[in-house]
Formats: C-alpha cells, sequence, structure tokens
C-alpha cells in the first residue's frame, strides 16, 4: 500500500483516536484525572454488540451506547469519593478499575475472542480515482467528524459546555462563580461515554473480534496523543489524538514488512522527541492548571 492509498484510512483512524482523546481530555479537565478505564467503555460496548448479534442493528448500536454511557456514569459514582485524595491514588484507582474490568471480561467471555459481526459490509470498497477507500473508511470519518463538531457546538453554545469549559480552565474561578461542579463533572463522564460509544461502532466494524483488550488498545496511543498535544487543554489534546492516529498509519506503510513490529518503538521515539522540544504538548498553551472540581 502506498502512502499515497494510506491517506484515507490514517485521516479516519486519527477521527477515532482524536474521539477517545477528547473523551479522556473531558474528565481530565474537570476533575484533573486521567481515566485509564476509558478503554473499558468501549470494550463494554462491543461486548453489547457480541451479545446481541441476533437483534436488528439499530437496535444493537442504541443498546451498545447505551450500556458504554452506563458504565461511564457508575464510574463517576466509583471516582467520586476519590476526588479529594492524592492524584497518585485516584491514578491507581483508574488502572485498578481497568484491570478488573478487563479481568472480568476475561472471566465471563474467556481470552479467545468472539466476532461482533456489526455492519461487516462496510468494510468492502469503492474506488475514487486512483484510490481504494473502504465504506467504513468514509462513514467513520464523516460520523467521527460530526461528532467533533457537534460537541464542539455543545461545548461552545450551552449553558453547561460553557460551565465544563470554565472549570477545565479555572477551576477556583469557576468554583467562586458558582458553576454546579457536580453536574459539571457528570456531564464530562456522560458525555466521555457518548464518544467512546460512537468509537465502539466504528471499530466493531474494522476490528470484528472482540477481547477483554478490545479498547485498551487503542486507549494507550490515544492517551499518548493527549499527552503529546497538551493534556491541560481539550482542543489541544483532541488534536494530539488525532495527530498519532495519522502517525500510526503512515508510519506503518513506510516501514518496510520486516520492521512493521517497531512501529510502536518509532512512534514512541517521535512522541520523546517532540516532549523534549516541547515538554507541555505539541499544541499546549502557556499555563497549566493542577485543581481539581
Amino acid at each position: 500500500m502506498s502512502i499515497v492509498q494510506a491517506i484515507p484510512d490514517a485521516i479516519a483512524l486519527g477521527t477515532l483516536f482524536a474521539l477517545v482523546a477528547m473523551g479522556v481530555g473531558l474528565v481530565f479537565g474537570v476533575i484533573r484525572l486521567v481515566n485509564f478505564a476509558h478503554g473499558e467503555l468501549i470494550t463494554a460496548g462491543a461486548y453489547a454488540l457480541f451479545l446481541t448479534k441476533d437483534l436488528p442493528t439499530g437496535l444493537r448500536a442504541v443498546i451498545a451506547v447505551g450500556v458504554v454511557v452506563a458504565l461511564a456514569a457508575l464510574m463517576e459514582i466509583v471516582y467520586r469519593p476519590l476526588k479529594n485524595v492524592a492524584p497518585a491514588t485516584m491514578l491507581v484507582a483508574t488502572f485498578a478499575v481497568s484491570f478488573l474490568l478487563q479481568n472480568v471480561a476475561l472471566v465471563v467471555f474467556g481470552a479467545q475472542g468472539g466476532n461482533i459481526g456489526f455492519l461487516s459490509g462496510l468494510n468492502q470498497a469503492f474506488r475514487i480515482g486512483p484510490l481504494q477507500v473502504r465504506w467504513i473508511t468514509l462513514v467513520g470519518l464523516v460520523v467521527g467528524s460530526l461528532s467533533l463538531a457537534a460537541m464542539a457546538l455543545f461545548l461552545r453554545r450551552t449553558d453547561l459546555g460553557l460551565q465544563m469549559r470554565a472549570a477545565a480552565a479555572d477551576v477556583r474561578m469557576a468554583k467562586l462563580l458558582g458553576v454546579p461542579t457536580t453536574r459539571v463533572v457528570r456531564a464530562a463522564f456522560l458525555l466521555g461515554g457518548v464518544l467512546a460509544g460512537v468509537v465502539t461502532l466504528a471499530l466493531a466494524v474494522q476490528r470484528p473480534l472482540v477481547t477483554p483488550t478490545f479498547g485498551f488498545q487503542v486507549l494507550i496511543p490515544a492517551l499518548v496523543g493527549v499527552v503529546v498535544g497538551g493534556i491541560d487543554r481539550l482542543v489541544p489534546a483532541t488534536l494530539g489524538g488525532f495527530s498519532i492516529g495519522v502517525a500510526t498509519v503512515l508510519i506503518s506503510v513506510a516501514l518496510p514488512g520486516s520492521q512493521r513490529v517497531f512501529l510502536n518503538s518509532v512512534l514512541f521515539a517521535l512522541v520523546i522527541t517532540v516532549l523534549l522540544v516541547k515538554p507541555a504538548g505539541l499544541f499546549a498553551g502557556r499555563s497549566q492548571n493542577t485543581e481539581r472540581v
């Protein structure tokens, strides 16, 4: 595959990583918590699709997104008592929740995984000039872009969105202005769940085998993107996720077939280089806020 041929797939994967990065960034913005269990939201949605094979496609999608959002709400309840503890404690707690959910999936479903069987026809390709593009690439790009645009409008045009932006920008000032912090934190988790649900539906088509680490495998590079972009602001974090998704595909294509096992090594080497040059992140602003709601 040539680099030109890979560009549509790179942009589509970048869009999905941007959705994951935005979901992580929403929660970090209001509670200063890097939720390592965010990937398990995607895994839960994939298993929901796996368990509802006999139902109509639309109903399966609704159930999957509903399961993801419900689990996100449950995570918010679990993390709520920890909001005043040390950041390291909260980080360990998210790791614990992540590995707990992975092991629950391992015990219930086994390590071999199962075929999701969701909209597999979208993996067929069509031609645009010299390029062959899969339908899922086009659909994922359109749906992902619309989701990002809708989230941007929500954050800029609604009272709750403005409150979330205020809390992310300056927690102390937001509290003084009467921002309802509990409501804002709950909304951040729920919106992150919605975004994770969208990612689940797209990934279920592209990667039809669901395993206990289905979402975790996507979360790690997206988190790398969040750090590269600048974790202290939502837009830079989202751009970082997009950049890592695009880079992952393009580097994979550029490497010779026998050298693709070193993809992650090359990718992380580039990340380290970026952070050495700009420790706050490639797209980050100057200020960083370390307070939590």
